[in-house]
């Protein structure tokens, strides 16, 4: 029987725009083994309760060793562990499906916030130890990426074995050169990302809860 596999998801562009950087990670790494498991990509809606369906849908499928959602943060200049989902949506930006939620649940009666169980401060001193720019961070927002953060950790809460969180990633210096900004926003480049991806899934694996 094969190895599980880790689940890696990112976005489709949204507000406009025709690249998502998550999207771009998710495309470099599918298909590729990270310490002897292969990396399974899904490139999610950004689109309230769909997205959140998707996800769901390939966890029961491949039944994944771990889960790691990315989404880009435009204006970061880090790759932002995120510490905690929380059960809200809200933004002033509609969906790619014209959608705007305001103080909305993700999940009716659930939880307030749920906690990364990724191994944050290992993956933290690793990324940094590389040189790579990294940091935690305590707000995923209220849009899809929280909306996907919260669906994931809800469904992942009878599974302790089953390691899962979420990772904003600042855009690609592309994006950032085409933003018309002055000055341009931050921007960290595809190879570097996908490095960064590379370690977090590894030290993920590799750490057991207690060194979380």
């Amino acid at each position: 029987m094969s190895a599980a596999p880790v689940l890696l998801t990112g976005f489709e562009p949204f507000g406009g725009e025709s690249i998502n950087a998550s999207a771009r990670l998710v495309a470099a790494l599918d298909g590729r083994v990270v310490a002897g498991r292969r990396v399974a990509g899904l490139i999610l809606p950004v689109v309230f309760g769909a997205a959140g369906e998707r996800l769901l849908d390939a966890i029961n499928r491949l039944r994944p060793a771990l889960v790691i959602c990315t989404g880009q943060a435009a204006g970061r200049a880090a790759i932002s562990l995120e510490r905690v989902a929380l059960n809200l949506a809200d933004s002033a930006q509609p969906d790619n499906a014209g959608v705007r939620l305001v103080d909305a649940p993700v999940v009716p009666g659930g939880p307030a916030a749920y906690w990364s169980t990724l191994p944050l401060r290992p993956i933290l001193a690793a990324l940094r130890a590389r040189g790579l720019p990294a940091e935690l961070s305590l707000s995923a927002g209220g849009y899809v990426c929280n909306h996907v953060f919260y669906t994931l950790m809800h469904a992942l809460r009878d599974a302790p074995a089953v390691r899962g969180g979420f990772v904003h990633l600042p855009v690609l210096p592309e994006q950032a050169a085409a933003s018309g900004r002055t000055p341009p926003p931050p921007g960290l480049a595809l190879a570097a990302t996908t490095e960064a991806l590379e370690i977090l899934i590894a030290t993920s694996l590799a750490e057991t809860p207690a060194d979380a």
